[in-house]
């Protein structure tokens, strides 16, 4: 067996016993987005939502994360996905494997290797909203060559890709409405974010499929993790399985699913346009030994070429910027980088912007 990374061997350590029944996530936040779903998609947000935002700005404080129903989604086209998808991977591994990612387009399909590392145990297949996308050529910070993502569709089944274009369609409504919720909640323009998905965003979606595991104690979903992007709007069945770390004392809290609802949490690129009024918070996925799971994220992220750094408007004496800028573009295909070659340093992370104290005041 490979080497196993000793964070992976920390979540195990501090997991629930089986005896112990996990904390719920009574106290996560549902909100009722209705009054704003019948907003045209290509408007803005009036007012008259004053509860509403400050709803959704006390769940992104306190949590990183809610839950969102009456969101406007219709829920068939979520359940023409999970049917297509299910029969994709329910395929012989060769032939799902005719799709699988490679380091050139690192879209289409994944499998965990089990054998050499227990830490995700789960298949994967990533599609783009934007297909093709323009990212840039490589992660070196002097190269400014362009190169084109693009989706890989399996033959079968021939439903799949229909089903996955009508599904991400309404789900970046659904992920614009909550980010014009997040700037009014800071005291922005509605449109304060729009700019920066504009031309070329890198949003993609993921189809989760876990399968029942033999040894649950001693395997994870997905590791401890925090989301890079802006904005992760996630469906999961009514299997669960998706923790969430509580801010307040640290306590991993499990999501309960809610039917027909979304779960949201706030990326690291809104921590840093905030300053650090929101955070993205730590979570993972725990594996269920009798039943598959299923999850569909969606990774709202903006263009390649944008430059994040603290909103000048939230940037003050008071409060200065507690980031550098960085390429998202950049960072964004060095994180896909590590999927393909084992890295000598740590994975690049936010935390490699933040300024030093020192700075951050001058």
């Amino acid at each position: 067996m490979g080497e196993v990374d000793p964070a992976f061997i920390q979540d195990i350590q501090h997991r629930p016993k089986a005896a112990s029944s996990p904390v719920q996530a009574d106290g996560i936040p549902l909100i009722d987005l209705s009054a704003v779903v019948e907003t045209a998609g290509s408007q803005s947000l009036g007012g008259g939502l004053d509860g509403l935002v400050a709803d959704v700005g006390r769940a992104s404080k306190e949590w990183g994360f809610f839950q969102v129903i009456n969101h406007g989604v219709p829920p068939e086209k979520l359940r023409r996905v999970e049917e297509a998808a299910r029969e994709f991977f329910r395929q012989p591994l060769e032939e799902k494997r005719k799709v699988r990612r490679d380091e050139a387009s690192p879209l289409g399909y994944y499998e965990s290797e089990h054998t050499k590392n227990v830490r995700d145990w789960k298949e994967v297949f990533d599609f783009l909203v934007q297909d093709p996308t323009l990212m840039p050529a490589s992660y070196l910070p002097d190269d400014n060559e362009a190169t084109e993502w693009s989706n890989k569709w399996p033959d079968y089944p021939p439903e799949l890709r229909e089903a996955c274009e009508d599904y991400k369609e309404e789900v970046e409504k659904l992920a614009f409405k909550l980010l014009e919720l997040i700037a009014l909640s800071l005291g922005l323009p509605s449109d304060r974010f729009h700019g920066f998905f504009k031309d070329q965003q890198t949003t993609f979606v993921r189809l989760n499929y876990y399968p029942p595991c033999p040894a649950p104690h001693l395997a994870l979903g997905v590791g401890r993790h925090k989301d890079a992007g802006a904005l992760t709007v996630l469906a999961q069945d009514n299997v669960g399985g998706l923790e969430v770390k509580r801010k307040s004392d640290g306590e991993w809290i499990r999501v309960k699913p809610t039917p027909n609802a979304y779960i949201i949490n706030v990326g690291d690129i809104i921590q840093v346009w905030s300053n650090d009024e929101y955070e993205s918070v730590e979570h993972r996925v725990i594996v269920n030994s009798e039943k598959e799971r299923f999850s569909v994220p969606f990774f709202f992220n903006p263009a390649h070429h944008v430059m994040v750094a603290p909103l000048q408007e939230l940037v003050s004496e008071q409060s200065p910027a507690m980031y550098s800028p960085y390429s998202w573009g950049k960072f964004l295909i060095t994180r896909k980088r590590s999927n393909f070659m084992k890295l000598d340093v740590e994975n690049i992370q936010v935390h490699h912007f933040r300024l030093p104290p020192s700075q951050a005041d001058s």
